[in-house]
Formats: structure tokens, sequence, C-alpha cells
């Protein structure tokens, strides 16, 4: 059985393509190369430049690679972007969906893993998130996820698919130095740019209602986003036509942005630099969204193996790869 994986090219996606591939499962890769590198993507698994909202071209890959399982990472994922342009993330995470599905129908696949993000919960008042935890996403980009989760199990239920919403939690680390994230939109690497340019940290906010008064995230090891993936199209492959699951991916543990703040610090050799300045509260960020990781350990025997140490020191060591002069 062949897996497309879209944005396979990207960072999630290429640590899925590692994580699959290294477990004997045959994967191929689509992508339009808008914000992946074909350099991640190993030089025998079948890749296709292309976009989602092509679904001609999905079809001809499909049929001429044999494709029966799909994993649906390839999606514009900017908070702040989807606010500016709502339009843009409507026309690329929800019609590049619909396109994708319908290809999919088409060309028989029978397992559908859909990317999906905490983001649906918008600002969830509980002290862990589950998964009948009520969504009410508070940007567009939560919004296409959600409508995303709606059309993935409406198509499997009609069309025979058995189907998995896979919702991410906070994202850092690197299996390898090579595939770490090369952006700055996430806190671990948004805290090395500032660091090693020898500016302080932001917070925005310490005045909320938790133990150090700055937000509190559940960050998870990508590595361990890809096992889970893989155990999840093991799952579906032996699931009945029609049968949908949907999961957290997460640990289960908060932890503050002070606190993260202060481990980077340690880990990069940058302590001294690390005293955060403070600054306001940004609209519409949550005191705390910690995952219930029950589900997903109960469904497909997975947890998470690892730790929050082992996040920053991996994305560090890819952000040094990157950056020579960085390292202490």
């Amino acid at each position: 059985m062949t897996w497309l994986i879209t944005g396979g090219a990207g960072y999630i996606g290429a640590h899925v393509v590692l994580a699959m591939r290294e477990a004997g499962e045959a994967v191929a890769v689509f992508d339009d190369l808008s914000t992946g590198d074909r350099s991640r993507v190993p030089a025998d698994v079948p890749f296709v430049q292309g976009s989602t909202l092509d679904g001609a071209h999905l079809r001809r890959t499909m049929d001429e690679l044999s494709v029966r399982g799909v994993i649906h990472l390839a999606a514009k994922k900017q908070v702040a972007e989807s606010v500016e342009l709502p339009l843009h993330y409507y026309r690329e995470n929800v019609q590049g969906l619909q396109s994708l599905l319908e290809a999919s129908r088409e060309s028989g696949v029978r397992a559908f893993l859909f990317s999906s993000s905490a983001a649906v919960y918008g600002m969830p008042d509980v002290k862990l998130v589950g998964e009948d935890t009520p969504c009410a996403p508070i940007n567009p980009y939560g919004e296409t996820k959600l409508v995303g989760e709606w059309m993935v199990r409406a198509a499997g239920r009609a069309h025979g698919m058995a189907t998995a919403g896979m919702r991410y939690f906070n994202v850092a680390g690197a299996a390898t130095a090579e595939l770490a994230d090369t952006g700055v939109s996430n806190l671990v690497p948004m805290v090395f740019e500032k660091l090693t340019a020898g500016a302080a940290p932001l917070i925005f906010g310490d005045d909320y209602d938790t133990a150090d008064g700055t937000c509190e995230r559940d960050f998870i090891h990508v590595a361990d986003i890809a096992s889970a993936h893989l155990a999840a199209a093991r799952a579906l492959s032996a699931r009945d036509p029609g049968s949908d699951l949907t999961v957290n991916i997460g640990r289960g543990s908060g932890v503050s942005v002070r606190e993260m703040i202060e481990l980077i610090g340690e880990v990069t050799g940058y302590r001294a630099e690390a005293a955060p300045f403070v600054t306001g509260r940004r609209a519409g960020d949550p005191a705390r969204v910690v995952a219930s990781a029950d589900r997903i350990r109960e469904e497909l025997g997975w947890t998470a193996r690892h730790d929050v140490r082992e996040m920053v020191a991996s994305a560090w060591e890819g952000w040094c790869l990157r950056h020579p002069d960085a390292r202490r």
C-alpha cells in the first residue's frame, strides 16, 4: 500500500516521511514547495510537485503511484496571516482539501489521515483539553481545520474511507538537524533568533491565571508527531470503511512560556541573555492549552517519548547547522 503524503517536503511532513519509511511503509510526496524544501525528501521517495487545488494532477499522481492511503499535511498555517488573508486560507486549506478528497474517491483511496490542530478548540477554559471539548476556533486558520475535519469525516462515511483527524498541539524539535524547523513563527526558533541577535525574548503578558502568570502550552516533539501518524496509518489500514477517529497529539503536560525561555537559555548557553522583556497580551491568546492524551493512548497504544529538553536541544542543533556562529 502506497501512502501519498501531501506537504511531505515541509517541517512536519518530512518527519512523517522519515518515520513511515523507516517502518517499511511505501510513501510518496506531493508538495507545491511554497514553504517546503525538496532536499528534505529522500532521493528514493517518489516526489511530485503540484498544488492540491489541481484535482486532475492529483488523480494522475494517485493512479500512477497506486496510492491507497493519504496523509494530508499540506496547508497554510500562520494564524496572524489567516486573519489578514482569510479567503486565501479558505481556498488553500478548504478548497484544496475538497479537491484532494474528490481525487481520493475517484482513485480508490481507502485510508485518509488529516492534519488538524489544537486551534480548533479556540480558548478552552479547561485544565486538560479532550477531544470532546467543544470546538470554538477564534481565527480563520482554526476554522479551516475544523471545517476540514467535518469534510474528511463526511467523505469517509459516504465513500468508504477510514479516516482520522490528528489535532497537534505545540510542535518543536527535530529528529535530525537537517530536518529542523527553518521558520521563526514558533516559540522555540523565535527565542533562538532573539538570543543570537543579542535581543531579549518577548513574553506577551505575564498576568494570566497560571503558576507564573505566563501562558502554558503542551509542547510535543515533532518526532512524536511523526510516530503518531505511523500508528494511526497502520490502525486505519485495519479499520472498517467509513470509520473515523479524532485524537489529540500532545504530552498532557503544560510548560509556561517563561519556563521554556529559561530552558532555552540553559540549553543554548545564552542563559545570561535569556531575561525576557514582558509586553502586553496578544489578542486571542488563551491562558492554558494542554492536551488530554488519553484517547490516542487507548485507541492507538501511542504515547509521547520525548521531553521538553530534548525538543529544545534537537532544535538548537538544527539552528546551529544553519547559523554556525550561534554556538557557544
